[in-house]
């Protein structure tokens, strides 16, 4: 079997004064269509993480975020049929404007106990247990 191309893509966990995590849905049309997921995007060429994040974060969702305000922490690696995923997720509880549907994307504020509610892609699942400690 041929090895699987290794994939980055970063995330954050949007976190709001109640202690609620932002979710966004894929919207239609997407891979994993209807699935929740945590905000993010593919790291592109050239680029950092965080530049990613604050690059992905203006264009789906119109906020602003400073580097400073992203803190790292853990990773998701997980084996897709077609690509391996490397995914570090980042913590963030400031930034600037208000979060929109920017992309089609549902969005849903959520308890950290309540994340398992929703349907995840599989890469996601293995972080929730970080989010849970951190803020239960």
């Amino acid at each position: 079997m041929p090895p699987l191309k290794l994939t980055l893509v970063v995330a954050v966990a949007l976190i709001d004064t109640d202690n609620r995590i932002l979710l966004a849905q894929r919207p239609e049309g997407k891979q994993l269509a209807g699935l929740w997921e945590f905000p993010g995007g593919k790291v592109e060429p050239g680029e950092r993480p965080e530049e990613t994040l604050i690059r992905e974060l203006r264009e789906e969702l119109g906020i602003v975020v400073k580097e400073p305000c992203l803190a790292p922490l853990t990773f998701a690696s997980y084996a897709y049929e077609t690509f391996h995923l490397l995914m570090p997720l980042y913590v963030c509880r400031r930034w600037e404007g208000f979060v929109q549907p920017l992309e089609g994307q549902g969005l849903k504020w959520v308890r950290p106990q309540e994340l398992r509610s929703y349907p995840m892609p599989p890469a996601d699942e293995p972080l929730i247990p970080f989010l849970v400690d951190l803020l239960t």
